[in-house]
């Protein structure tokens, strides 16, 4: 099922409707909801306005300006943008502005896209609520008083929204498909290394990717393709062969092997609502002609205790950067530590310091081995389930959040509960593989929730194929208030 991204692109490269026009129609929608939904942290009009001009422009000469033509795009504010604030959520980049674009950023402009704004994050993308920013927190559009999910939350409402008609996040443990289940719509974390993380600001950098949310599956297997592909720039990008993610849209689930995770279907936490869509979601599936089981992937319920060693460490040594002396905010000091230590102090919020304390402990000597160390043989062991698993399954099944959007301020005085919430979307990221979160009806709530589909490396075409499937047999919902 095509959705905004295929029908604008159509329409504008047809010249059935123009790139300004269909600007105008989401920068309405920012105006009249924006101040409550706060999806953002910059809204870049002017420069969009003049970009949809150049898109129509070129349109009237006879020129094809690509398969995205005339999209509105928002970007997670982690994402470095030439010329326009990158602050990911946090004071400590205060004032800085990037003088390159990432390689997702050219990509897509490339493509055709209209960039409408950066968007709201957990700043340095730590967090599962979008309320750890220091711009203020962001609203689920469905429900003002509850979360969007994080860390890519502003990403997730502004499409929730209708502000743009896709956006872009980043998925270190779950921070695009965890807000995409919140929010209702579709989001993709790809296979690692399918997509360059040259201009993304770094979280945890063995784990970071950038993906896509749009409204509908096919929607976000062509923004996915747009983005996609081998960049020199970025020593860990892949090798440019692959099939198209879209490649297998259209052709259904007969024949295909599904795989019902065991235990993240009764994991901790996980609602009986939530429970009972994803239940739904695998008859659905069998109904369409797939062989349905339940496998168990013993090794995945290490996963939340191995990440939160692993990916602090990581952003221990990533954040270190953040100094007072290159680029970003700078407190003075007595000396050269008391500015270090003046500038880290107001510059981080508490959530990046936990975790910066945190991963700086587990790297310390004497303690590597035993935290760090013990942590990537637990992800070794990961791997190494799932791949059993994918010997009998093309693709395995789960809930993507255990529950559906929670209340502002519900979970922020406890961080483990707080973490609990990524503990079905983690186990893709130690691995390396792509995931998908599609929305499959709604919880006893009236709120969104969101089904998992998880496949091996650079099976994206066949996560496409049944994630269609899953849109197509989905309970009917309304959309947001």
């Amino acid at each position: 099922m095509s959705g905004p991204v295929h029908a604008i692109a159509a329409d504008v490269r047809s010249g059935r409707r123009s790139a300004a026009e269909v600007l105008e129609e989401h920068l309405g929608r920012i105006a009249e909801r924006e101040g409550s939904v706060h999806a953002f942290n910059l809204v870049t009009a002017d420069a969009a306005r003049q970009r949809a001009e150049q898109l129509d422009r070129a349109v009237a000469a006879g020129g094809d300006p690509g398969p995205l033509a005339g999209v509105p795009v928002a970007l997670k504010d982690l994402i470095c943008t030439r010329g326009v604030p990158t602050t990911c959520s946090s004071r400590i980049l205060e004032g800085w502005v990037p003088p390159y674009d990432a390689t997702v950023v050219s990509r897509l402009a490339g493509a055709g896209a209209v960039f409408v704004g950066k968007a709201n994050m957990d700043e340095f993308a730590m967090g599962s609520s979008t309320e750890h920013s220091a711009f203020g927190p962001t609203r689920n559009p469905h429900d003002l008083a509850r979360v969007p999910g994080g860390s890519s939350g502003g990403s997730a409402a502004a499409v929730a929204a209708g502000f743009a008609a896709a956006s872009l996040g980043s998925d270190t443990g779950g921070s695009i498909r965890q807000p995409a289940a919140l929010c209702g719509v579709v989001g993709v974390k790809p296979t690692y290394g399918l997509v360059s993380r040259y201009g993304l600001v770094a979280f945890a950098s063995s784990l970071d990717q950038i993906g896509p949310f749009a409204t509908t599956v096919a929607d976000a297997a062509l923004v996915l393709d747009a983005i996609a592909g081998h960049d020199p720039r970025d020593s860990t990008s892949l090798p440019d062969e692959r099939a198209a993610a879209g490649s297998r849209l259209g052709r259904g689930a007969q024949g295909l092997r599904v795989g019902v995770i065991a235990e993240l279907a009764g994991a901790e936490g996980i609602s009986a609502d939530v429970a009972a869509r994803v239940n739904e979601a695998a008859e659905a599936l069998a109904a369409a002609g797939a062989k349905v089981e339940e496998v168990s992937v013993p090794s995945v319920v290490y996963g939340l205790s191995a990440y939160y060693m692993i990916a602090p460490a990581e952003a221990s040594s990533n954040l270190a950067r953040y100094d007072g002396v290159r680029y970003g905010l700078r407190k003075p000091g007595a000396d050269i530590t008391d500015m270090y230590v003046a500038t880290r102090s107001a510059g981080f919020g508490p959530e990046v310091k936990r975790r910066i304390m945190l991963g700086t402990y587990a790297l310390s000597a004497g303690y590597y081995d035993a935290y760090y160390g013990k942590a990537q043989k637990v992800r070794t062991l990961i791997i190494r389930d799932f791949e059993a698993a994918y010997r009998s399954y093309d693709v395995l099944l789960s809930p993507t959040s255990p529950t559906t959007a929670f209340e502002l301020g519900a979970k922020t005085s406890d961080p483990l509960t707080m973490y609990l919430n990524d503990v079905c979307t983690i186990p893709s990221n130690l691995a390396g593989h792509p995931a998908a979160s599609v929305p499959f009806g709604t919880g006893d709530d009236g709120l969104p929730v969101g089904v998992q589909v998880l496949a091996p490396a650079l099976g994206e075409p066949v996560m496409f194929q049944v994630a269609e499937v899953l849109e197509a047999a989905a309970p009917s919902s309304g959309g947001a208030a």
